[in-house]
Order: C-alpha cells, then structure tokens, then sequence
C-alpha cells in the first residue's frame, strides 16, 4: 500500500507543470499541441490520484467537488476523441486555483500522519 502522501506529491506536481504549460495564456494553448498534449496527460493524473486520496482527507473538505474531478478523468481518460479544449481551459481558470489550496491545506493537515 502506497503512502497516501504520495497522491498529494503527485498531484502538487500535476498543478505546478499545468501552471508551467499555460503561463503564456489561452491563446498558446490553443494553438500548441505539444502544451495541450501535456496538460491533458497532467490533469488525468492529477486526477487520478485525487480520486486515490481517502475519503476522510477529501469529506474534511466538502467545497471541492470531488466527484466531478473523478467523472472529468473519467472523460479525459476513455473520451479523448471528444475532449472538448474550451471546458478543459474553464477547469484550469476557474477550479484548479481552488483544488491547488486544498491540497496545500491537507497537505499540511496530513503530511505527520
């Protein structure tokens, strides 16, 4: 059984080079495949190790909507072909910021388990 400090490691990571690959804004992305690629590739395993974090971490907080960042793996995942660009960059803006200081807040609340 993995440490499940790890998944908050993986998923810390995912956030930093999501960040890394969309500093030069909506425009780029668009146009860079490369970037879109790499994105896409670090939201499903952010995601998926979201999904990997115990339920008792993830219900200490109920603002994030942890089902629906399963069900978004689940759509990057096993409906790549309709990956729609225009929603993915709406989950970078709008709720990565939020995800990013949840996971720095269980992070530091679970990190001496």
């Amino acid at each position: 059984m993995k440490d499940n400090r790890v998944y908050l490691i993986h998923i810390r990571d995912c956030i930093t080079r999501i960040k890394q690959y969309t500093v030069e804004g909506k425009e780029v992305f668009f146009q860079d495949i490369k970037t879109q690629d790499a994105v896409l590739r670090n939201l499903q395993v952010m995601c998926e190790s979201v999904q990997k974090l115990p339920s008792d971490w993830k219900n200490t907080y109920p603002e994030i909507e942890w089902s629906n960042i399963a069900g978004f793996r689940n759509r990057l995942t096993h409906e790549y072909l309709n990956v729609d660009l225009d929603i993915v960059w709406s989950v970078i803006e709008k709720y990565l910021p939020d995800l990013e200081r949840t996971i720095e807040a269980m992070a530091q609340e679970y990190w001496n388990i």
